[in-house]
């Protein structure tokens, strides 16, 4: 019996067509999500990563929906999927892989559910990006996108009860981690026509979104870049303080994720403007110090 086929049974996924529903988000998650995947694999316990698989998978195919095709397109393909899932959490009844597995989980997970509808009341945010005006909105778009997104896999490695201070973590991590994605993906951004970065941080540094997307990389640009790193490094840092939050089993992970989020931010501080050509990562030697390092504390957590 594989290390897969163990989780599951250690998650109490039972009966053929259900485990396959399992295998198949498993595929989706290990195809789109493979360093994150990975990480749940080495660090969490095998009973957690059936269901935080599951939990990722509908997260991914959210994404999926409200980011691909025109705004027509993609506001009609997330009403229909919000209401197969509204069904789902109405009658307890998947009628496909990923929503058979949804539905599993929230029953091994009650305190997914209303995690699931806070996901499904907000999202639609997304349909709105088209760039931030200011600050505020930058953090309105954190709290009705990027926050309840993160919670669907949050709340399954998170405390069974919370006083509010978990949420207030993930918060802390999740609005830094955005910050961090906005300014690493400058380049890929502007080929879509889409800017994270608030337009009244650009004026702030006497910046243009035409100086952008000309790659001009000016003292201006340089000092834009630095900002939003270093704010995103700072939250990021503050975020470290998770881990204590979180029951044992998790918080290798919990750990191994924002270590790898501030070596993603240490490596976009040396790369500065030239984001504007392609997005920094990790350095793939210190990833693997990371994770051995979670192995090690998961190992000593179990």
């Amino acid at each position: 019996m594989g290390v897969w086929e163990r989780s599951l049974d250690a998650a109490g996924v039972r009966g053929a067509l259900l485990r396959g529903d399992y295998g198949a988000q498993r595929s989706v998650v290990a195809r789109f999500r493979r360093a994150s995947y990975v990480a749940a694999r080495l660090l969490l316990p095998p009973y957690l990563v059936p269901h935080v698989v599951a939990a990722t998978a509908v997260m991914h195919h959210g994404d999926n929906l409200l980011d691909t095709g025109t705004r027509a397109q993609r506001a009609a393909a997330w009403a229909s999927w919000e209401g197969r899932v509204r069904r789902a959490l109405e009658t307890g009844v998947g009628d496909d892989p990923l929503m058979r597995t949804l539905v599993h989980t929230m029953e091994a997970y009650p305190r997914l559910r209303g995690v699931v509808e806070a996901y499904l009341s907000t999202a639609t945010a997304e349909l709105e990006f088209d760039g931030f005006a200011t600050e505020t909105d930058f953090q309105a778009y954190v709290d009705a996108y990027s926050l309840p997104g993160f919670m669907l896999v949050a709340s399954l490695i998170g405390p069974d009860a919370d006083d509010g201070s978990f949420r207030a973590g993930c918060r802390t991590f999740i609005e830094a981690g955005q910050r961090l994605d906005f300014v690493n993906d400058l380049a890929e951004d502007l080929r879509e026509g889409r800017l994270g970065v608030p337009m009244e941080t650009l004026k702030r540094f006497s910046v243009s979104v035409e100086d952008l997307a000309a790659g001009r990389e000016s003292a201006g640009v340089r000092e834009l870049v630095e900002e939003q790193v270093r704010a995103a490094r700072a939250g990021l840092s503050a975020s470290r303080e998770l881990s204590a939050l979180v029951p044992g089993p998790s918080r290798a992970l919990v750990e191994a994720l924002v270590e790898i989020e501030l070596l993603t931010a240490d490596s976009a501080l040396r790369r500065g403007a030239e984001l504007l050509r392609g997005s920094a990562s990790p350095p793939p030697l210190g990833a693997l110090r990371v994770l051995a390092r979670g192995c090690r504390r998961a190992r000593a957590e179990r």
